[in-house]
């Protein structure tokens, strides 16, 4: 192990807290050299609709992205565009990087989502519903059943849907109803047949039905029926006597974003329920309607929700693709990614002579680092915490969650080893954005267990993936530590790929010791050994390890950066890689969704390089790599390069040491960034361009394929030894 102490981890004395960058640099940066965050977001979900556009992918995982990027762009309205629109209304500044009025901002996003949603609404219509027609899976309109299924239909609607409708008058004695966030609704028109007089009434499509209800099925063919359209071709049983003028399909989105003040809060829980009750009632920030909604219709809307015409969006129905996700319980396997089932870290499979893995044996024999999900959870992180829990040597197990599955097992070992005498802290993020209520849930379960359950520090998320686990073996205490790039959260390890290391090293386990302390107590400490902790020095340390690179490289050193994250939006950051750039340091940057670097711009960047990788899988780890004249300094985490990560967040990255660790990070990062592997590219003007064959129209390798293939080819060589 190479050992290095504060200029490890770039903290931990005075030197190092009043660190920064005291060189004057020769060149300007210009302005200018940011791209729009809100619009980079918006091309991230572009490169989903892609992968959905794309014919080549099996055709039920292209319904499954369109259904990703209806999602995906309901969250962007609901927390981004709604944030950006609250601070314009009440004069807080807007954080813009690109020099432009807010509202000129606000305008583009607008128009840009809309011409994503067109494009999203052509992809269904003209691309994957034709195939999976092609494929046996039918998704048809009422004119193109038959008799007879409108009769068995029919009968289905009286049984199942019509008893669970609730159609809402407007009129002067019924005041215009609420209309719940994401709801989708049937603005209908009638005519009463006695007095002539029209009416509007509003029916909300019920959310706990299947959006697609089953025509006919034969074997692997089968037929399905939009929801709202069997309920809108039998209306006149919602309105006996009256006459159906006109219906069509509308859908509401509200400002879902949670703002607490904690600092004028005495009880956290409490604050932050009567703000889940609000967010329920807020405002709305775009309102869906279909290309063939009527004027008279459409105004009443826009003046009853107090909303505007830029937040109208026509678009050909079917409106709220979401449901496509509803496809997924279909049973074509043909249709879909082959299956590929994660296997067991080698250092975790059992030996010759036992059924079950001795974790903390195969951690005292070296760090363990796993690979999600090509590594399997279960076996791994979730064996860890279950092992813990009913060690009898185990005295002591802390940990952070953030999001976890409503039947965790994680959650349910820590009540296990609550239960069983050992002392166990869980710090809880209930502040987990849209996971706040089931966050409350969990917290409350785990304080009646008698787990120690803390809330963190004020003013700040606690987004770090920790656990450490405090074992009595030959009367010392030793300290058993996971640091990860993920939640601890079985079900999304299926499909985000995250790193987690186990080690048994003091230093770390001093590390998660002390920060423990700080996040359950009130000690302030400053020294860590492997950590970069923000808020107070995870920037600092990584400024640091830039402005080496960009040093040695002056000095004629080899130099290298590498970072993978998910977001590279903050300043100072792309400035440093900037002035590296400048001093001719290769910088990788493979980014997942927003990034407000430009690359290869001449005198500023061109020595930058941005890839992003979209798959089966989705990209969440967090990798820094730095060359440090042959020395890699090589850190994973849970941290984006965003103001929020590295300001507002209790985050961490740790250092990762065995050779043979480094080397498997690297490799996997050359090989995401090499010109072979199917990735898209990031130009200066902000566009991504995919890179997915090559000039004979071969595919280009799949990294998410190929780091499979490894890993099961790993297994095997081990197995035949």
């Amino acid at each position: 192990m190479i050992e290095h102490e504060v200029l490890d981890a770039g903290l931990g004395d005075a030197d190092d807290d009043d660190f920064e960058l005291s060189e004057t640099f020769d060149s300007q940066l210009p302005d200018g050299r940011y791209l729009d965050r809100e619009l980079s977001w918006l091309a991230f979900n572009q490169r989903v609709l892609e992968l959905a556009e794309d014919p080549h992918l099996p055709v039920l995982e292209r319904a499954n992205f369109l259904a990703i990027f209806a999602s995906n762009l309901d969250e962007f309205f609901m927390v981004r565009v709604a944030g950006l629109k609250r601070r314009i209304i009440t004069g807080l500044a807007v954080p813009t990087n690109v020099g432009r009025a807010p509202l000129d901002v606000l305008a583009d996003i607008s128009a840009e989502a809309h011409r994503l949603q067109l494009r999203h609404a052509d992809a269904w219509t003209s691309a994957v519903k034709p195939a999976l027609a092609e494929a046996g899976i039918e998704v048809v309109t009422w004119d193109a059943l038959t008799g007879d299924e409108r009769e068995r239909l029919y009968e289905y609607f009286q049984a199942q849907v019509f008893p669970v409708l609730m159609p809402l008058a407007v009129d002067p004695a019924h005041p215009f109803p609420y209309i719940s966030g994401l709801s989708l609704n049937l603005a209908i028109r009638i005519r009463n047949a006695r007095t002539g007089r029209q009416e509007f009434a509003r029916l909300k499509v019920p959310p706990m039905l299947p959006r697609f209800v089953e025509v006919t099925r034969d074997g692997e063919t089968a037929r399905y029926l939009p929801l709202e359209y069997l309920i809108s071709n039998n209306l006149g049983d919602l309105f006996p006597g009256m006459e159906i003028l006109d219906h069509h399909t509308f859908r509401l989105t509200r400002n879902e974003d949670v703002v607490i003040e904690e600092d004028e809060t005495e009880n956290l829980i409490q604050a932050l329920e009567a703000e889940l009750l609000r967010r329920r009632f807020g405002p709305p920030i775009r309102l869906e309607v279909t290309e063939d909604m009527d004027d008279l219709t459409l105004d009443l809307l826009i003046k009853e929700l107090d909303i505007t015409d830029q937040e109208v969006h026509r678009l050909p129905g079917p409106l709220d693709l979401r449901g496509l996700f509803d496809l997924g319980r279909i049973d074509r396997p043909d249709l879909r990614y082959p299956p590929h089932v994660p296997t067991t870290a080698l250092a975790f499979q059992p030996g010759e002579q036992s059924s079950r893995a001795d974790l903390f044996g195969a951690i005292r024999k070296g760090d363990v680092l796993v690979h999600h999900p090509y590594e399997s959870f279960a076996t791994s992180v979730q064996a860890f915490l279950e092992q813990a829990a009913k060690d009898p040597h185990v005295l002591a197990i802390k940990q952070t969650l953030y999001r976890t599955s409503g039947d965790s097992p994680i959650v349910q070992a820590l009540i296990d080893a609550a239960e069983a005498g050992k002392q166990v802290l869980a710090l809880v993020e209930v502040k987990a954005r849209f996971d706040e209520a089931a966050n409350i849930v969990w917290a409350r379960k785990l304080e009646k267990a008698g787990v120690h359950v803390v809330y963190g520090l004020v003013g700040l998320k606690t987004h770090c993936k920790l656990a450490l686990v405090i074992r009595e073996e030959d009367g010392v205490l030793k300290h058993y530590s996971h640091i990860g790039t993920g939640n601890y959260n079985p079900k999304t390890s299926r499909i985000y790929e995250d790193f987690g290391l186990f080690t048994i090293d003091d230093q770390v386990g001093r590390d998660l010791t002390r920060l423990f302390n700080e996040l359950s107590g009130y000690a302030i400490e400053k020294k860590f050994k492997r950590l970069l902790v923000a808020p107070l020095h995870l920037r600092k340390g990584l400024l640091r390890q830039i402005d080496a690179e960009r040093r040695n490289a002056l000095d004629g050193k080899p130099a290298r950066i590498r970072i993978k994250v998910n977001s590279m939006v903050d300043e100072q950051i792309i400035d440093a890689l900037y002035r590296a750039s400048q001093a001719g340091v290769p910088v990788e940057v493979w980014v997942r969704g927003i990034c407000s670097l430009k690359p290869g711009v001449e005198g500023m960047s061109e020595n930058i390089t941005v890839r992003s990788i979209l798959g089966r899988y989705l990209e969440h780890s967090r990798i820094f790599a730095f060359h440090n004249d042959g020395d890699p300094q090589v850190y994973i985490g849970s941290a984006d390069m965003m103001h929020r990560n590295l300001d507002r967040r209790v985050e961490a990255l740790v250092r990762v040491v065995a050779p043979a660790h480094l080397k498997e990070l690297l490799d996997l990062f050359a090989l995401a960034m090499a010109d072979t592997t199917s990735s898209w590219w990031l130009g200066p003007d902000g566009e991504w361009t995919r890179h997915s064959r090559d000039a004979d129209g071969k595919a280009l390798v799949d990294i998410q394929d190929r780091t499979m293939s490894n890993v099961q080819r790993r297994r095997r060589a081990r197995a035949v030894r």
